[in-house]
Parts: C-alpha cells; sequence; structure tokens
C-alpha cells in the first residue's frame, strides 16, 4: 500500500484487485483506458498484442485454466455491459465502453496467465488497462 492508502490488501489477488478498482473508476477513468487501448492496442489490430493474447490464451488452454478464463470474462462482462452494469461504464457505453471493455478483458487474461506468460507478452496486454491502473504495469502473478 503506498502512503495515500492506495493498493492491495493483506490476501488480495491482483484479479480481486482489478475488478475493486474496475468498480470504481469514473467516465474520465474509462476515457482513459480506452485511449490506452486505440494508442497501445491499436484497438486490438497490433501484432505485439494479438501475440500477446494468443500467448496468454496458450498458457490457459495448457494448464487446464480456460474454464477459469470463460467464468472471469462473463463475470466483467456483467460489470460492463449487462443489466446492472457499473454506472460509469453505462455512461461510456458505445466505441469508448467497448473499447475500455476489450482493455479490462486483456488486463484479467494477463493476470489470469500470471507469472506462466512471459513479461512482454504480459506487458502489452496490461498497458492499455495502466492508463487508469498504473500498478497493472508490476503486476505478473495472479
Amino acid at each position: 500500500m503506498d502512503r495515500d492508502g492506495y493498493g492491495s490488501r493483506p490476501g488480495q489477488t491482483a484479479i480481486e484487485r482489478l475488478l475493486e478498482d474496475s468498480r470504481t473508476l469514473s467516465p474520465l477513468g474509462v476515457e482513459r483506458v480506452a485511449s490506452g487501448w486505440e494508442h497501445h492496442a491499436g484497438s486490438g489490430t497490433h501484432d505485439d498484442y494479438r501475440k500477446a493474447e494468443r500467448a496468454a490464451l496458450h498458457v490457459l488452454e495448457t494448464s487446464g485454466r480456460a474454464r477459469q478464463w470463460d467464468e472471469l470474462r462473463n463475470q466483467l462482462l456483467g460489470l460492463t455491459e449487462r443489466p446492472g452494469a457499473m454506472v460509469s461504464w453505462r455512461v461510456e457505453h458505445g466505441d469508448v465502453g467497448h473499447k475500455a471493455e476489450d482493455a479490462l478483458l486483456g488486463a484479467a487474461l494477463a493476470l489470469l496467465a500470471g507469472s506462466d506468460l512471459d513479461q512482454p507478452h504480459h506487458e502489452a496486454l496490461v498497458r492499455p488497462m495502466a492508463e487508469a491502473l498504473p500498478w497493472l504495469l508490476g503486476s505478473t502473478a495472479s
């Protein structure tokens, strides 16, 4: 925890922190994430991002965690677009919200893959979301 009291709680996983922090993002935070998605991932078209995504999915499939990914992905989509979605994500619904949602999914994918994913691929997946949550750049394990 930093001097302002920001940080993970004892025993909190990186995924739990991501979920918690995503719930508290303001509409401006959602916009920053969407901008990071465009800039760092090319809205998912940059080769580095696509390679990182494939590498993380391979890690999850070969380690028997594909079902965990499906469950986490569904949980995140429930927070961002289904009935009862968080207010800030509803405010930014549309193109901005979808870009931010894609960045959130990429960060969650990297965190779930954890230390089994190499650092360059991890960084490529978390960098867009790190525009609003900079702690992600120092994360590795789920």
